[in-house]
């Protein structure tokens, strides 16, 4: 007997999720939302699941109640006897939280794997972890996907003059920005920031020359855009013919969008693992859709993903 696949999606990744079912090649199975007067909610799936390959897709952004959702729709699919279920979350929320950075803190990126290993996950999809090692939080295999595969084709159209320099916002990019510039044989740059509390900026510095270069800032997420802003404005200082951004997760809180639009940034490049609250000019979407789609084929069919792992 051959086994289903049905692919859901929570409320806040319905549009993403509607686009990656149809990759697929399948439509997005339905999913009802009861809400109480008092908040509450109850997800319900409205056709049967049992025996399929359940997908359920939903980024965890805040608010949390997108995790919740999430968590009741892995619960559900289990209480109805599905075969498999896999939560593909695009943007993997709480990542920041992987260890304890201070005294008397939680390690919310290992809760909230233990969450949904107690909800019943079979097996986690995400893009782009804050942290690599969150992977090892669970007990199950976890697909980490890399939007690097999207960005470098972007990023080998701006190449053509040779004229890029890939550089990194702080210190923990360095990694990644290293990868870019190994794949594109090009230069390297870094800002090394000093913070005085989460989400504000005391002090930055530049390491590199970019002096009449094209510099490309990498990173997994845009927050508050208070530390992608302040580098590129720091790189124009320095003597840089222009600064664009490739950020994976669009968070885009606070004041982002108004530092961006006063920034000297030319343009700022991202997925739609989360959506967007609103359109910039200065701001452009690339789609992840077929990458979910060819991955959720490939795990179906057992084959190899790791053609999706270009730069790691």
């Amino acid at each position: 007997m051959s086994i289903g696949v049905k692919i859901f999606a929570g409320r806040g990744s319905k549009d993403l999720a509607n686009r990656i079912a149809t990759s697929y090649g399948t439509t997005l199975g339905d999913v009802k939302v009861l809400d109480f007067s008092d908040g509450e909610f109850q997800p319900s799936f409205e056709e049967t699941v049992r025996g399929q390959d359940v997908f359920i897709v939903q980024s965890t952004m805040p608010p949390s109640d997108n995790l919740f959702e999430l968590l009741l729709l892995i619960d559900a699919a289990r209480r109805a006897s599905a075969r498999k279920i896999i939560a593909v979350i695009p943007y993997f929320g709480f990542a920041r939280q992987d260890r304890k950075d201070k005294p008397r803190v939680a390690i919310g990126a290992k809760l909230v794997a233990n969450m949904l290993m107690a909800a019943g996950v079979d097996r986690v999809i995400t893009m782009d972890l804050h942290a690599e090692q969150i992977q090892g939080f669970f007990e199950v295999p976890v697909d980490h996907l890399y939007a690097s595969t999207i960005f470098y084709k972007e990023l080998e159209k701006l190449n053509e003059s040779g004229n890029l320099i890939m550089a990194a916002p702080d210190a923990g990019g360095a990694k990644r920005a290293n990868s870019y510039a190994k794949v594109l044989n090009t230069g390297l740059a870094l800002c090394h920031k000093n913070r005085k509390k989460a989400n504000e900026i005391a002090e930055m510095t530049v390491i590199g020359d970019v002096e009449g270069k094209d510099v490309i800032l990498v990173d997994d997420m845009c927050d508050t855009a208070g530390t992608l802003t302040t580098a590129a404005d720091l790189f124009m200082e320095k003597g840089a013919k222009s600064v664009r951004a490739f950020c994976t997760h669009a968070i885009l809180s606070g004041p982002a969008y108004e530092r961006i639009e006063n920034s000297r940034i030319t343009e700022l490049i991202v997925t739609d693992t989360i959506p967007l609250k609103k359109q910039s000019a200065k701001i452009r979407v690339l789609p992840v859709d077929e990458l979910f789609g060819d991955v959720i084929k490939s795990l179906v069919n057992n084959q190899s993903i790791s053609s999706h792992f270009i730069i790691s």
